[in-house]
């Protein structure tokens, strides 16, 4: 005699309202290997958080219709696309800053495949975006996350939308603060390299036959590469101190409700 095994409809309208809120934030998540799409490895993790919320999923009382189910799932999956947006920003804040200075020291003039975006992209760039989903992690930005998950979980019922005065407020201080703090990081080293040109000019204007364009180039990589080595202590905390704003923002947004 074989043995039924019966899920009941709460269980299961619950299980997909959080999958939903996660499979969201996956998609703007910096975490190393996430940003390509719907791929085995994300669909696995998602469905792996979402059964490490089990004890917070939310236990619906009256079984929706299919049309408010629909309502419920895009709910939860817009609000879990705004917390992985609020986090995002931390990893773009890195990458404004190694746009900037590839571009100033001449790194764009060289590509690679980008692994994330199967696009070419600059060396400097390429190497922002795997180190900033690596602070992403060592920042502990991932347990912030599942926290304000969590929180949101019990604050927000099924179904239930973000304000959208204090969501657009916070999107668009932390949107302002991505760029503030990526030209932060950006500006000491864009300065070395604005001196170095400088310098090469007036040297250029006191001896003309130096091919002082063969030696730019080298010199400006040696030049920059040497300056973030100096300022990746510096660094770190900058990121660590915006990151730990995002995650007071998003802690704030999903608790104070």
């Amino acid at each position: 005699m074989r043995a039924e095994v019966e899920l009941p409809l709460a269980l299961v309208v619950g299980f997909l309202l959080v999958l939903a809120r996660v499979a969201g934030a996956l998609v703007y998540v910096p975490a190393p290997g996430l940003s390509r799409g719907f791929e085995p490895a994300r669909i696995v993790l998602a469905l792996a958080l979402t059964i490490l919320l089990y004890p917070q999923w939310p236990m619906v009382g009256v079984l929706p219709t299919p049309v408010q189910l629909a309502g419920w799932i895009v709910a939860d999956a817009a609000l879990g696309i705004l917390a992985g947006l609020l986090v995002a920003f931390v990893a773009e804040a890195f990458q404004i800053a190694a746009q900037a200075v590839g571009l100033e020291a001449g790194f764009a003039y060289a590509s690679m495949v980008n692994p994330q975006t199967e696009a070419d992209s600059g060396v400097l760039l390429v190497f922002a975006q795997l180190t900033a989903g690596l602070l992403f992690l060592a920042l502990g930005l991932d347990r912030e996350v599942l926290r304000a998950f969590t929180t949101s979980l019990e604050t927000f019922p099924p179904g239930k939308l973000v304000e959208a005065g204090p969501a657009f407020e916070l999107i668009m201080r932390l949107g302002a603060g991505m760029f503030s703090t990526g030209m932060r990081l950006a500006i000491p080293v864009l300065a070395l390299l604005a001196l170095m040109d400088l310098a090469l000019a007036l040297v250029g204007r006191l001896n003309q036959q130096l091919q002082l364009l063969t030696l730019a180039f080298p010199l400006k990589m040696l030049a920059a590469v040497l300056m973030l080595a100096w300022l990746a202590p510096l660094w770190t905390r900058l990121l660590g101190a915006y990151g730990r704003q995002a995650a007071a923002g998003l802690g704030a947004l999903f608790g104070s409700h």
